[in-house]
């Protein structure tokens, strides 16, 4: 979706062509369908008669099929003008992914559906029906948590076990059960919140519908915006400790992400950057404005870009926030671009400046998690963790938890803490359920001091 239009850069332009009979022996080509910025194509996968399109509709992701072959020779076409078929869909799905389809000539087509209120299901349209099948095997996860609310779902258990339901094409499913969906216990809410230039950021929220009363909520915010990359909101098991302990878990879309629009990852990048930091505390105060976390309770989360992202907003305003995680963060900016021997690639510096040329410096140096640590100031209490195999230095890690414990006003209560390792965490399954741990343990530990 991202193909240039003319030679020129735009918003959003899917290039899908086909051939057109031409007299001459030179083959030539035409546009198959023309943009429509209500519908947005995100992906596209074919088989010898369907076409399967990956659509975003506003700020909701769609599945839908065409039959094939489409009406060629009289231009470009309007999407919504084909017999669009949409397929069914859980509740708050935030990501679609095309799975291995290998047979060109197989009308079932597979795809990963994801959502923040249920575990990655890969499933197989029947595209010539819409009716579809859940593949992988019954996910224990759900009578787990039926369990631990004290419901019974013997006789649902038995059943979805025993037949991964299909359904046909555009009806309003309502079971949720048969997708392992858990919003009978967690509860999954959208919200738009005002930032600067009058721009709306989206902020998805996610809680245990029985702790929804609960007074002093603790909170977690996450947010990523950079590379134009959509912030990962898929279900993890790892914070279902954390929220049935009554936490919040919060998604912030900030400028420099993916899932909306260029304009929307370039105000966000490089001389733009602030605007992604700016984006994310403008979330962390409509947080605690609206009494959704307690003010003393919120802590910041952010994974390699990330980390900068909340290590710039914990330096901008370091009282609205209780604690922080950041992992494998991209820390010292400045001199990190500068020094071109370290394993960087051309997107990093197309995405956080260069580094050399005096405007992006000054801009680079502005929002540096390094070089706006501030002094005499209560800094939250912050657990950095970082590998050796990391492609951002860990000395980066390490020098910025060094001068903010040297520059900040010492609180045994508020630690600032580096944890290192030798091994690559995200290929080694069993650290990184150690790192989860500790990362829970840490959180909820700051907040009950």
């Amino acid at each position: 979706m991202d193909a240039p239009k003319g030679g020129q850069s735009v918003d959003y332009h899917y290039l899908l062509c086909s051939s057109t009979d031409d007299p001459s022996s030179t083959r030539k080509w035409e546009e198959v369908l023309v943009d429509d910025p209500d519908l947005i194509i995100e992906d596209i996968d074919f088989s010898d008669k369907y076409l399967a399109l990956i659509v975003r509709e506003g700020k909701k992701v769609q599945l839908c099929s065409v039959g094939l072959p489409l009406p060629f020779g009289k231009g470009p076409l309007k999407l919504r003008k084909l017999d669009l078929q949409y397929l069914s869909l859980p509740k708050h799905v935030c990501q679609i992914s095309p799975g291995p389809n290998y047979d060109f000539f197989s009308s079932v087509t597979r795809f990963i559906i994801s959502s923040p209120v249920m575990p990655d299901a890969v499933v197989d349209y029947e595209l010539a029906t819409g009716r579809w099948n859940i593949i992988q095997p019954q996910n224990m996860l759900h009578d787990r948590t039926r369990i631990l609310y004290g419901k019974n779902s013997m006789s649902i258990s038995m059943e979805s076990s025993n037949s991964k339901h299909s359904n046909p094409v555009n009806a309003n499913f309502e079971d949720d059960h048969l997708w392992n969906d858990l919003s009978e216990f967690y509860a999954c809410e959208q919200y738009e919140v005002p930032s600067i230039h009058g721009l709306f950021i989206p902020l998805t929220i996610v809680f245990s519908r029985n702790n929804r009363t609960q007074a002093r909520k603790p909170g977690i915010l996450h947010g990523h915006g950079a590379y134009g990359e959509s912030l990962d909101k898929r279900w993890r098991s790892e914070l279902k400790s954390l929220l049935d302990r009554g936490w919040v878990v919060t998604y912030a879309d900030v400028r420099g992400g993916g899932g909306f629009s260029k304009k929307w990852h370039n105000d966000g990048r490089c001389t733009e950057k602030h605007n992604s930091i700016n984006d994310y505390i403008s979330c962390a105060k409509f947080l605690i404005a609206n009494d959704i976390v307690h003010e003393n309770k919120l802590a910041g989360w952010g994974y390699s870009a990330g980390g900068l992202l909340v290590a710039s907003a914990i330096n901008s305003s370091p009282d609205l926030f209780r604690a922080a995680v950041l992992k494998v963060p991209f820390l010292d900016p400045t001199n990190t671009l500068l020094y071109p021997i370290f394993p960087l690639i051309a997107a990093d510096y197309e995405e956080f400046g260069y580094a050399w040329d005096p405007d992006d410096f000054l801009a680079i140096r502005e929002y540096s998690p390094y070089d706006n640590i501030r002094k005499d100031v209560l800094y939250p209490a912050v657990l950095v963790t970082s590998s050796f195999n990391t492609r951002f230095g860990v000395w980066e890690a390490a020098k910025w938890v060094a001068r903010v414990q040297d520059l900040s006003i010492y609180d045994p209560k508020r630690p600032i803490l580096l944890n290192l390792t030798t091994d690559l965490v995200e290929e080694n399954r069993y650290l990184q359920s150690k790192e989860s741990a500790l990362e829970a343990t840490f959180l909820i530990k700051m907040m009950e001091s």
